[in-house]
């Protein structure tokens, strides 16, 4: 039951988090319950391996010197979005359940803002990748041309652009002084950023697929005319397979955050569906993505799956390596002892 507000001009910025969501009959519970447990124990744990496997991703392509050009450039920005998206999951277990009656709207914000920002230079990295691969698909070429440092640009823009984005609301774009409007996923969001923000994401999405689509009938029709042909096969086949993979990572992107960004939809038109009993789960399908891209690569790219065991196995062979000599150093000490026994017993004869 949306709390009486007859005076739509007055703000509600002294309130705390738990009036908004009594607002939109969002229930916040007042103790822990086992399913409170379950959600925050497999939610750090999701967040750790996704912290884990694209810092894996991210010393791979800074390691390896055969990944550095601009699409692994751009591979890696998107690993460090998902890197960042992990943060913001392991933030968000801190700040949910029972403890979400506790925060402050700035803190609310704050905890929402993390996600949005990590989803946009996801998403925006994605769509400089279908571009990347536009571009060199079309001219057959294996890396693109583009400069390292119109590269960085495009990073730095895509962090800049982020990061606005997930101001918005914090900037204003929210329904503090406007209780009508708060949406009920987001208690603190109006319902016109919702609608936005999905909309935004889902046509981003539907470019995107076009492009890859665009490349793919442009590839088939290619691979027909160079069938009979024998010469540059291996070029050829790296470079459709480097196609595959992006294409794969974007499939799965598109799959797992699209029911949410849906839901988000609903929820700004004021649909009357139950969107509360499909948050959760989509929640963790969204969050799971940002760790199937190193999976990706590890079954893809026998390249990135050799630098990902070296990079594990570092640790192993260093620690090897000082207990080899360690040892070595003790069996010369012994060795030397009983030289030096047997010479003196010698000499006594």
């Amino acid at each position: 039951m949306v709390l009486n507000s007859s005076n739509t001009d007055r703000c509600y910025y002294d309130q705390n988090v738990s009036f908004f969501y009594k607002n939109s009959d969002k229930i916040i519970s007042n103790h822990w319950r086992n399913r409170d447990y379950v959600v925050v124990t497999l939610g750090m744990t999701v967040s750790f391996i996704v912290i884990f496997s694209n810092l894996l991703v991210i010393g791979a392509i800074f390691k390896n010197r055969r990944f550095h050009f601009p699409i692994y450039y751009l591979l890696g920005n998107l690993a460090v979005s998902d890197l960042f998206s992990g943060v913001s999951y392991l933030h968000l277990m801190f700040h949910t359940g029972p403890w979400t009656s506790k925060l402050s709207t700035y803190q609310w914000f704050v905890r929402q803002g993390l996600i949005d920002t990590s989803l946009t230079a996801s998403v925006l990295n994605l769509l400089a990748v279908a571009m990347e691969r536009h571009q060199t698909i079309f001219n057959m070429q294996l890396h693109s041309k583009m400069s390292t440092r119109r590269v960085f640009f495009i990073i730095f823009s895509i962090w800049i652009v982020a990061i606005v984005m997930g101001l918005f609301p914090t900037m204003g774009w929210n329904c503090l002084c406007n209780l009508p409007q708060c949406s009920t996923m987001a208690p603190l969001y109006s319902r016109s950023f919702l609608v936005f923000w999905a909309v935004l994401n889902l046509v981003t999405f539907s470019i995107m697929v076009a492009i890859y689509t665009r490349i793919f009938f442009y590839v088939r029709h290619k691979s027909k005319q160079m069938k009979e042909h024998t010469t540059h096969t291996r070029h050829k086949e790296t470079v459709f397979g480097l196609m595959k993979t992006v294409s794969m990572i974007l499939g799965l992107f598109v799959l797992c955050w699209t029911p949410g960004l849906v839901l988000l939809m609903l929820d700004g038109v004021n649909c009357k569906c139950k969107v509360l009993s499909f948050e959760k789960y989509f929640l963790v399908l969204a969050e799971c993505n940002s760790f199937v891209n190193p999976i990706v690569y590890c079954f893809r790219d026998q390249e990135m799956r050799r630098t990902f065991k070296e990079l594990l196995c570092f640790l192993c062979r260093r620690k090897n390596g000082m207990s080899e000599n360690q040892f070595t150093t003790l069996e010369v000490l012994s060795e030397t002892k009983g030289d030096y026994i047997s010479h003196k017993q010698n000499n006594s004869h």
